[in-house]
């Protein structure tokens, strides 16, 4: 009888620990099915989530390396769509966004490996920080999954938002890919074009 009680509740106790165990979330299944591929050409960072303002998504982004941390906050305001071109299936819409920085942030690594992405020539210096750095952008794509070499693909189908921002006036814009995906919660600058380097360099050092 007491060997009966003792494999009784070792057994009360093992079924009770399975039906504990944490079961995957739709978002761990998300982020098991689609790793980060990095490229030479882009430099990849971190996302997490924060309240939206009056529509706009919001995310705290952090790039750490050599025991240094980038610290900022994207803020994209919602799309509008601008349709299709005649015989084209891809769907462009535009908005406005901005990168806001933020106090601690030491983005020293971060532009070193920007500067080699971008193929810039020059690291900036004298860099008079601004708490702002607004930019347009163009969405080119989203649900789309990465490729290798740092191409996205609408298939298979992923969680990739494939998107340029503008930085700087009319008569000075310069262009680099602002690529995200909310549900891994990773994000990258990517190369545009190799000319825009040091422009794109010097205006996200003021925020990073």
């Amino acid at each position: 009888m007491i060997r009966f009680s003792s494999l009784f509740f070792s057994s009360a106790v093992i079924i009770a620990l399975l039906s504990s165990c944490h079961k995957p979330s739709a978002q761990d299944l998300a982020l098991a099915a689609e790793p980060y591929i990095s490229d030479p050409n882009s430099v990849g960072f971190d996302l997490t989530p924060l309240p939206q303002n009056n529509g706009s998504r919001r995310w705290l982004a952090t790039y750490s390396d050599q025991r240094k941390t980038a610290r900022f906050t994207i803020e994209i305001a919602p799309p509008t769509p601008m349709g299709s071109a005649a015989g084209d299936s891809l769907e462009v819409s535009s908005g406005q966004g901005a990168i806001l920085s933020m106090p601690g942030s030491d983005a020293s690594t971060m532009l070193v490996a920007l500067e080699k992405a971008l193929e810039a020539k020059h690291l900036p210096t004298n860099v008079q920080r601004t708490s702002r750095l607004p930019f347009e952008y163009l969405i080119f794509g989203e649900h789309n999954s990465q490729e290798q070499g740092g191409s996205f693909s609408a298939t298979p189908p992923g969680n990739w938002t494939d998107m340029k921002i503008f930085l700087g006036s009319a008569k000075d814009e310069s262009g680099v890919y602002l690529n995200f995906n909310p549900i891994n919660r990773k994000a990258q600058f990517s190369e545009k074009d190799p000319d825009y380097g040091d422009s794109v360099l010097a205006k996200l050092a003021t925020v990073l």
